[in-house]
């Protein structure tokens, strides 16, 4: 059963169509949801999470239809929203305690999961300090904390790394994956910084204008730039021409080839062409594209609209 599972989706506003006619089906793990701003991100989010009714189509959650099943499908979602919304004036502990009583769990319960959730995040020495005293990290974490204190199926996670300096970044990251991991749970995170999607999901979602751009995972993705570099120790033109009268994708006619990898039959190709014509080869390795890199050649507009 697919995590979530959208048909003919749409969601319109006076003059704006946020969701045309999106139909996805996305499979458990950690799933990267990326878009500019406006493209429908959040629209998209409120739907799932039932606080939004879509203006046609269909969607469901876990096997829940959000339209009919919204308070069940709550209480099975974790929700960490990007803007903050803590009361500043409570404790660490307080909030996660009472956030997870909120979702059903008996104060007993709730106290202990809430210790637990804290532990978690690294917010157990500062579980009793008031929310309103920590730094902006602390925040984000105890914000995750909280998405969690109920023992959810899925997490979503809205800019989890939102106002972070890189070393900040880097720990929120690593505690999203571990809690993906360690937790066997779903997670879909946005982000507008694409090596952050490449490092810690495995799954992609990019939507852009409402309309899906790409659905899959980001291994599939980055696969499609995977080329063979080969560098070949004098300039002879007859190499590539070798290798494109063979049907091959050369890139360049120097000593430096860029090479399209369709199979593991190509690197017996090249060498092949390479001793017929006596061609030393001083170099030979794979390369691929980052994610950023392939969005800004292939769709500029997911990123910056």
């Amino acid at each position: 059963m697919p995590l979530i599972s959208a048909r003919d989706l749409t969601r319109t506003y006076p003059g704006v169509q946020a969701l045309d006619g999106l139909t996805v089906d996305i499979e458990p793990g950690i799933i990267g949801f990326v878009g500019a701003n406006g493209a429908g991100k959040s629209t998209f989010l409120r739907i799932l999470l039932g606080l939004l009714e879509p203006t046609s189509g269909s969607v469901t959650v876990l096997g829940y239809d959000v339209r009919t099943q919204a308070m069940e499908l709550r209480a099975l979602v974790g929700y960490m929203p990007e803007h903050d919304c803590l009361p500043l004036d409570v404790s660490g502990t307080d909030f996660v305690t009472h956030m997870a009583q909120m979702s059903g769990l008996p104060f007993p319960s709730a106290r202990e999961r809430a210790a637990e959730m804290l532990r978690h995040v690294g917010l157990h020495e500062e579980r009793y300090r008031l929310i309103g005293t920590y730094s902006t990290g602390m925040k984000q974490r105890i914000k995750l904390a909280q998405a969690l204190a109920h023992d959810p199926r899925l997490l979503l996670l809205d800019e989890p790394t939102n106002g972070l300096d890189p070393e900040g970044r880097d720990e929120m990251l690593s505690l999203v994956e571990r809690t993906g991991r360690e937790f066997g749970i779903a997670v879909v995170v946005t982000s507008h910084l694409l090596g952050e999607i490449e490092r810690v999901c495995e799954y992609l979602l990019a939507i852009d204008g409402g309309k899906l751009q790409y659905a899959g995972s980001v291994s599939a993705f980055t696969e499609r730039s995977r080329r063979i570099l080969v560098e070949i120790d004098d300039d002879v033109p007859e190499f590539a021409a070798q290798l494109r009268a063979q049907g091959v994708e050369v890139e360049g006619n120097g000593r430096a080839l860029r090479i399209a990898f369709a199979n593991d039959d190509i690197y017996d190709v090249v060498r092949d062409v390479a001793a017929s014509l006596s061609v030393p080869i001083s170099r030979m390795e794979v390369t691929r594209h980052k994610l950023e890199e392939l969005f800004r050649d292939q769709a500029p507009e997911v990123l910056h609209g």
